[in-house]
């Protein structure tokens, strides 16, 4: 599986698509704003809609899923799996469907390598994150811990159902769950102890808010890594390799690179060869970036049976 750590990279270059007049498609085209694969939160995507797609995305992240049913029938699938989850997901990203044989000058626009490739999109600038055809049960494990990643950002923004009227009173402003407002402005002021301390506030009212578990997790990992060098980090792991803050310290910043089974393997390899308080604080550390990736994704899942072959 490719999957690419979730940043902010350039803005989208859309110079090599123009957009055409805009016409009236019929109910359920697209560009209509009908729902695609049967969720409220997905659209098909052509050259007369892409460019309010993208401008979706300052309100919250877009998915684009590019797909040829001619070519690779299972990058369709993928892109009707990406619609399903979009629709769990109630508005925190929308699903963007694109068929490179109907539109191929978005395919041209975005430089596409090859089919299925899933773009997400924030604030206009695009990120790769996938490029494998994943089932149904791999693509939300997947999507699962994206969206852990932008809510420890402060991203929880939330598209309206497409085709529906924005509520009586509501403004321009994107849908925040007031429960993790104070850790996300925390976050967004960089007052990375603040958005700890509010995370503890949630999983000690709640300690089944997966999201704030999740959140608490990676904002400790943020926590951990505060104006730490890569480089000096990895020499000094690499001269200590049984040093637990040296190791650990590096897998907390696989983890922000998006790195997560070098993380893992890492932890379970130090376990392997410690013992006692040692063990302990390796193991420790190793299950709370399991709660920060999440317990459904499948390489949390390798984890744990790794872990527990090196500790038994």
């Amino acid at each position: 599986m490719t999957q690419q750590p979730f940043s902010r990279p350039g803005a989208l270059d859309l110079s090599a698509l123009k957009r055409p007049a805009p016409s009236q498609p019929a109910p359920g085209a697209p560009g209509s704003g009908a729902p695609a694969g049967g969720s409220a939160y997905s659209l098909a995507v052509d050259e007369q809609n892409f460019q309010e797609v993208v401008e979706a995305s300052m309100t919250a992240p877009v998915l684009l899923a590019f797909y040829s049913a001619s070519r690779m029938p299972e990058s369709k699938q993928m892109a009707d799996d990406l619609a399903t989850v979009a629709g769990e997901y109630d508005g925190r990203f929308l699903a963007g469907l694109v068929d490179v044989d109907a539109a191929p000058a978005i395919a041209q626009a975005v430089q596409l390598p090859s089919v299925p490739y899933v773009l997400a999109v924030l604030d206009g600038r695009p990120q790769p994150l996938l490029q494998d055809a994943l089932g149904l049960d791999e693509l939300r494990s997947v999507l699962n811990q994206v969206m852990q990643q932008l809510t420890t950002q402060g991203i929880t923004g939330r598209h309206q159902p497409r085709g529906a009227a924005p509520a009586e009173g509501a403004d321009d402003e994107p849908g925040v769950d007031p429960r993790y407002a104070p850790a996300q402005d925390a976050l967004e002021a960089g007052d990375i102890d603040a958005a700890v301390a509010e995370y503890h506030k949630l999983v000690d009212a709640n300690p089944a808010d997966v999201e704030a578990a999740a959140g608490l997790a990676m904002a400790k990992v943020l926590q951990r890594t505060q104006g730490v060098d890569l480089n000096t980090a990895r020499e000094a792991a690499a001269a200590n390799p049984d040093d637990v803050d040296a190791q650990t310290l590096v897998a907390d910043l696989d983890m922000l690179g998006g790195h997560v089974d070098d993380a893992f393997n890492r932890l379970v390899d130090l376990v392997r060869r410690t013992s006692d308080k040692e063990r302990t604080r390796a193991r420790e550390h190793l299950l709370g970036l399991f709660a920060a990736v999440g317990n459904d994704d499948p390489r949390v899942l390798r984890g744990r049976q790794n872990l527990a072959s090196a500790l038994f």
